[in-house]
C-alpha cells in the first residue's frame, strides 16, 4: 500500500509544489493501492490563496493547468484509491477527495467539507467541473455547487461527498483499501478505465471557452479583493 500525505502550509493548502509532488508520487506508485490523507488535523483547506493572489494571467494559466493535470492523474489512477478525510476538505481539498474511489471520514469532529468556489468568486476549470458532475449525485449537484456551502460530515455523506463515516476512520479506510486491493489488479484497472476513461476529456472548444470567458476572473481586481478579505480573517 502506498500512502500520500497532503502536507503544506495553511492546513495543507494546495500550492504548485504540492500539486507537482502529488503527480510525481502517483506516477511512482504505479498502480499500487493508494491511501490519500492530510497531515495534522486537516485533509486540505483548498487552493493556496496566497499563491493565487500572486499570479498574473500567464502564471494563473500554468497554475490551473497543473491543477487539472493533478485532478486527472488521481481520478484516472489505475489502482484502488481511498481518501481518509481526516479534517477540513474545502474546495480543492474536496476535489481531491472526489477523485478517489472511496472516501471515509470520522463520524465525529468539526470538519467542514464542500465546494465553496462560487462563494469565493472562483470559476471552475473545465476538467474539475467534469469531475464534480461525474462524482456528485445529480440530486445534490445544485446545492453543492451553486449553494457553495461547507457541510458537516453527516450532511456531506447525505449529499454524496463522502461514502461513509466511522468511529475509527483510519482503520476503516485501511479495510476498504484492502478490500479493493484483494481484487486482481489487472481486472480492477481495466474496469476503472472503462468506468472513468474519457470522463475528464476537455475539447479544444471547451478549453478555449474557459480561456476566453473564465480565466480573466481568476486575476480580476474583484477576486483579488475577495481573497484579501478571506486572508485577513
Amino acid at each position: 500500500m502506498k500512502e500520500i500525505i497532503l502536507s503544506a502550509p495553511g492546513k495543507n493548502a494546495i500550492n504548485s509544489a504540492l500539486m507537482r509532488q502529488i503527480i510525481d508520487e502517483l506516477a511512482a506508485a504505479a498502480g499500487e493501492p493508494l491511501l490519500l490523507t492530510g497531515a495534522g488535523d486537516a485533509f486540505s483547506a483548498g487552493l493556496n490563496l496566497k499563491e493565487v493572489l500572486s499570479l498574473d494571467r500567464a502564471g494563473m494559466a500554468t497554475f490551473l493547468e497543473l491543477l487539472e493535470e493533478m485532478t486527472r492523474a488521481l481520478f484516472e489512477y489505475p489502482g484502488p484509491t481511498v481518501a481518509l478525510v481526516n479534517g477540513h476538505a474545502i474546495a480543492g481539498g474536496c476535489v481531491l477527495a472526489l477523485c478517489c474511489d472511496h472516501r471515509v471520514a470520522p463520524a465525529s469532529g468539526k470538519a467542514r467539507i464542500g465546494l465553496n468556489e462560487v462563494a469565493l468568486g472562483l470559476r471552475f476549470p473545465p476538467r474539475v467541473m467534469k469531475l464534480v458532475k461525474a462524482r456528485v449525485p445529480a440530486r445534490a449537484l445544485g446545492r453543492v455547487v451553486l449553494g457553495a456551502e461547507l457541510f458537516d460530515p453527516a450532511t456531506a455523506l447525505e449529499l454524496g461527498l463522502l461514502d461513509e463515516l466511522s468511529d475509527d476512520a483510519s482503520a476503516r479506510a485501511g479495510e476498504r483499501l484492502a478490500a479493493f486491493a484483494a481484487h486482481p489488479p489487472d481486472a480492477y484497472a481495466r474496469a476503472k478505465h472503462l468506468v472513468r476513461g474519457g470522463v475528464l476529456d476537455v475539447s479544444a472548444a471547451e478549453a478555449a471557452s474557459f480561456d476566453r470567458d473564465d480565466l480573466g476572473a481568476w486575476v480580476s481586481d474583484a477576486l483579488r479583493e475577495k481573497i484579501r478579505q478571506v486572508l485577513a480573517r
